[in-house]
C-alpha cells in the first residue's frame, strides 16, 4: 500500500481525515488510518465503529485488550499485536499472562482439547494459566471459538454468560468480531510495513 492516501479535494475525504485525526489526537495517524483513507466512507464508518468498541463500551480494559490481543495472535496480525499488547500490560495483565495469550494453542476453558496437548492433560489441572482469572479465561475461550470456528459451543457460551451480564456479552462479541475485521484488513494489505521487515529477514 502507498504510505499515504491519494490527494483529493473531495469533502468526504477531508471529513474522514478530520474524524480520524480527532480520534487519534494527540498522536499522529497510524498506517492503518492512511490505508483506510483511500476510501473515505469506509474510513469514516470504521472510525465510528472501532472508536465505540475502544472507548464507549462498559468492558474493563483487561477483558477488551485480552480479546483483541488474542485475535491478533490467532490471525497472525503482528501490527495489531504490537499496538495492543502495551495497552494490555497497562490494563494490569502480567507478563506471564501475556505469554499465555501469545503462546497457548487453543483456549477451550480449562481443558486441553488439542490433539497435541492431550499428552499434557494431566499437567493442565495444575496450570494457573499465567494467573488469569476465570472471567479472563472465559473471554479468551470465547474469542478462540469465534475466531477459529465461528460457531460457539453451548459450553463455552454458558461459561461466558455465567461471568458477564448481557451487555458485556454483546460488547465482547462485538470487540472480537471487530478486531477480526481489523486483523484481516491489516494482514491482507500488509499494513504496517511488515512486508519490509520480512524482506530484511530473508
Amino acid at each position: 500500500m502507498p504510505p499515504s492516501p491519494p490527494p483529493s479535494s473531495d469533502s468526504s475525504a477531508t471529513a474522514a481525515y478530520t474524524q480520524l485525526s480527532s480520534r487519534r489526537s494527540p498522536k499522529p495517524l497510524l498506517q492503518l488510518d492512511l490505508a483506510l483513507l483511500h476510501s473515505p466512507p469506509v474510513a469514516s464508518g470504521w472510525s465510528s465503529f472501532l472508536g465505540s468498541i475502544r472507548n464507549q463500551t462498559s468492558l474493563p480494559a483487561d477483558i477488551r485488550e485480552l480479546c483483541i490481543c488474542r485475535v491478533a495472535v490467532l490471525n497472525g496480525a503482528v501490527y495489531e499485536w504490537e499496538h495492543h499488547v502495551p495497552i494490555l500490560r497497562e490494563a494490569g495483565v502480567g507478563e506471564r499472562a501475556v505469554e499465555e495469550v501469545e503462546s497457548r494453542k487453543a483456549w477451550r476453558g480449562w481443558k486441553a482439547e488439542d490433539a497435541d496437548a492431550a499428552a499434557e492433560a494431566e499437567d493442565t489441572q495444575h496450570d494457573d494459566y499465567g494467573g488469569l482469572s476465570e472471567k479472563q479465561r472465559a473471554a479468551l475461550a470465547y474469542t478462540d471459538a469465534m475466531t477459529i470456528g465461528v460457531k460457539v459451543s453451548d459450553e463455552i457460551f454458558a461459561e461466558l454468560k455465567k461471568r458477564f451480564d448481557e451487555r458485556a456479552v454483546v460488547e465482547i462479541t462485538a470487540a472480537v468480531a471487530a478486531y477480526n475485521c481489523v486483523s484481516r484488513f491489516l494482514v491482507a494489505l500488509d499494513v504496517g510495513e511488515m512486508g519490509e521487515k520480512k524482506k530484511e529477514e530473508q
